[in-house]
């Protein structure tokens, strides 16, 4: 028989502990294909919450406590609880919840289900079909919450999760595992462990999914939901969207390509002044002056390619010869599509001003455009080649 333990964060709480605790229970009775037990983490609450547990645990063997003598937090609580159910207590499952029952302990069979069924992360939503917020939450408690979640989406660019923030979930050992390796030395403050734990484990590729919940405000007690909420989850979503567009390839590629893009340009516009205007066969100023600078181009690119954008599959020094002679080869086919371009647009269109740029005085022609065009329409094509064929995956 499989094993779950809802962990239950305190922070005087002394009220509702031996509320929440037996309507768990009732609910244990009716599951009879997991051992459910419940998990106390106990920041040493001044109201001595813990003490109140430990009369309970004397007629209860599946009630434990976990308590810290230095207050935790949410995030810091709900890490060190996993840690213990996981490793002490032999969990396969953990459940997040709420000591105030806010949380409707009859979902509890629903999650274990959606477990059974193969999902490894299971969120109680208050915003999908059948899920809500109380009637009586306050204008700017309502905005808050929905408002806050449609920003986590837009920023996060992940419109799959409805509900980002609640606390309500079970949690797979696989899950715990692969997110705490991913935090390092990296630990949540407050609210914000909710999404930034969801946040990286939707980015490992686990299998997630909701059940919709009923959101019920609490009776005793007090909100621990502060002012720095709202400043730690906004600082955490933009950095991490941040530090993600960064660290994507294709970003790193565009980037690149937009410096070589630079030193292609300027040394186009340069080329053009130091070389003398002749026409030979084909060839004319502008289409040397175009090889010359996408030489260049392609210089500065693969040595930046190499160093940053596939820093992961970075050439040995062995390789930068033969490698560099296949990268010229492959952008060929950039190159080609350049000299069409720009081939085409001299012939049909020619060259002519357009305007000039006020201050700087520099001239824009059409030969420029021509060049922009081709590069790029030719950037398509460098990606490909240099990911399937220069930095391989091995």
């Amino acid at each position: 028989m499989k094993k779950a333990i809802i962990i239950i964060p305190t922070y005087n709480e002394k009220d509702n502990v031996p509320v929440v605790i037996p309507a768990l229970m009732e609910v244990f009775k009716k599951v009879t294909n997991w051992d459910l037990q419940i998990l106390i983490v106990d920041d040493t609450s001044p109201d001595k919450t813990y003490e109140v547990v430990k009369d309970l645990q004397k007629k209860n063997p599946k009630l434990h406590l976990l308590l810290n003598k230095q207050k935790a937090g949410l995030g810091g609580a709900y890490l060190k609880g996993m840690e213990y159910a996981f490793n002490q207590l032999k969990a396969d499952v953990v459940f997040e919840f709420d000591a105030d029952m806010s949380h409707d302990p009859q979902k509890i069979p629903q999650f274990l289900k959606k477990i059974e069924q193969g999902y490894d992360f299971v969120l109680g939503s208050r915003y999908i079909a059948g899920g809500s917020i109380p009637d009586d939450w306050g204008l700017s408690r309502k905005f808050l919450s929905v408002f806050g979640n449609i920003i986590i989406m837009t920023v996060l660019t992940d419109f799959r999760i409805r509900d980002w923030t609640t606390g309500y979930r079970a949690i797979t050992k696989e899950v715990y595992q692969a997110v705490y390796k991913e935090l390092g030395s990296q630990r949540f403050s407050g609210y914000t462990f909710q999404i930034g734990f969801l946040h990286k484990a939707v980015r490992k590729g686990f299998k997630i999914t909701e059940v919709p919940i009923n959101f019920v405000d609490r009776t005793k007690g007090h909100s621990k939901l502060g002012n720095e909420y709202i400043k730690n989850t906004l600082l955490y979503i933009l950095k991490v969207r941040i530090e993600e567009i960064i660290n994507n390839r294709i970003f790193k590629f565009a980037f690149v390509g937009g410096i070589g893009t630079l030193v292609q340009l300027t040394s186009l516009m340069l080329f053009r002044k130091l070389l003398p205007e002749f026409t030979y066969l084909f060839l004319t100023t502008f289409l040397v002056s175009t090889l010359l600078s996408i030489e260049l181009a392609i210089l500065s690119n693969f040595t930046l390619n190499n160093l940053w954008t596939f820093a992961d599959r970075k050439l040995k020094l062995a390789q930068l010869p033969s490698k560099f002679i296949q990268f010229n080869i492959a952008s060929m086919g950039s190159i080609l599509i350049q000299l069409v371009i720009n081939f085409l647009g001299e012939a049909v269109i020619g060259l002519h001003q357009l305007f000039v740029l006020p201050i700087i005085k520099l001239s824009i022609d059409t030969g420029l455009i021509f060049a922009m065009t081709g590069i790029i329409i030719g950037l398509f094509w460098n990606f490909f080649a240099y990911n399937h064929f220069i930095w391989k995956k091995s």
